[in-house]
């Protein structure tokens, strides 16, 4: 069989086309029972393999890692900022003693409480993150939730004190100055007679005093009574010691400092002045 020029041709185009896995489309005859060679050859189109078959992610620089918070107070501090933290740690019950505005080992080791039942880290300091926690569960402490146990700075000591020798004793600021010519020579903090049984106001002095006195009316210790109008004295007292000012008296002026109010005991002497003013 004899193939023509064109044959040839178009054979060879055929071929091409399935090498390459092109379509070979032709034109339609035209009426004079020829066959036209293909008018075009089409190419498949193919999508665009990716350059990496397991393209790496691009390496992103790491968030830097939080700074720590920074420390407020710690063990060895002292001041009102650590009586307000005391305080705050008592209505949680993480504290029992104080406040005493020194940070010791106590408020330390009440602050790790906190911070280990929080999930914060149990450091022992207090820091702007512990601050908050427990802001956030307390409430602002009164004054005398900040001195329970005494060591309130005294106000200005009444014009009556200012001569001679008085127990000068404020029912302000609850403290006792004891008082010499108008130099304070000492100054306790004092809790006084509750509602019922109120500490009488007033200048008095000192009648009677009884190193080991017991009440005869309560049944109750006295150390160191200094008596000053009836059965009210200021003596050392053991309760106030141990509760502060969550507790009153019978109407004495009572001293929770045993060792200042034995100093006091030594020095005062029947006929000084004492003065109980607002």
């Amino acid at each position: 069989m004899r193939t023509t020029g064109m044959g040839r041709s178009f054979a060879a185009l055929l071929v091409l086309a399935m090498a390459c896995g092109c379509t070979v489309r032709t034109a339609d005859g035209d009426g004079d029972g020829k066959r036209r060679l293909p008018v075009r050859i089409e190419v498949p189109k193919r999508s665009t393999p990716p350059a990496d078959d397991d393209p790496k992610p691009s390496a992103t620089p790491s968030a830097p890692s939080a700074a720590p918070a920074a420390v407020l107070w710690s063990r060895g501090d002292s001041g009102r900022d650590v009586r307000e933290l005391q305080a705050r740690l008592r209505q949680v019950a993480w504290l029992y003693d104080g406040p005493t505005g020194s940070y010791d080992d106590l408020t330390e080791r009440a602050v790790k409480g906190f911070q280990g039942k929080r999930g914060l880290p149990r450091t022992g300091k207090t820091d702007t993150v512990t601050w908050k926690r427990l802001k956030d569960m307390t409430r602002e402490p009164g004054k005398w939730e900040l001195y329970l146990m005494g060591g309130q700075p005294a106000d200005a000591p009444d014009a009556r004190c200012l001569t001679g020798r008085v127990l000068c004793i404020s029912k302000t600021s609850r403290t006792l100055r004891w008082m010499i010519d108008g130099r304070t020579v000492k100054t306790v903090s004092v809790r006084f007679g509750s509602v019922g049984t109120p500490t009488r106001e007033g200048v008095f002095s000192v009648y009677w005093k009884s190193r080991h006195h017991v009440s005869t009316l309560y049944d109750s210790p006295m150390p160191y009574a200094m008596f000053f109008s009836g059965g009210q004295a200021v003596h050392y007292s053991a309760d106030f010691a141990a509760h502060g000012y969550a507790g009153g008296s019978h109407g004495c002026v009572n001293v929770r400092d045993e060792a200042a109010i034995a100093g006091l005991f030594a020095q005062v002497r029947n006929g000084d002045k004492v003065v109980v003013h607002w």
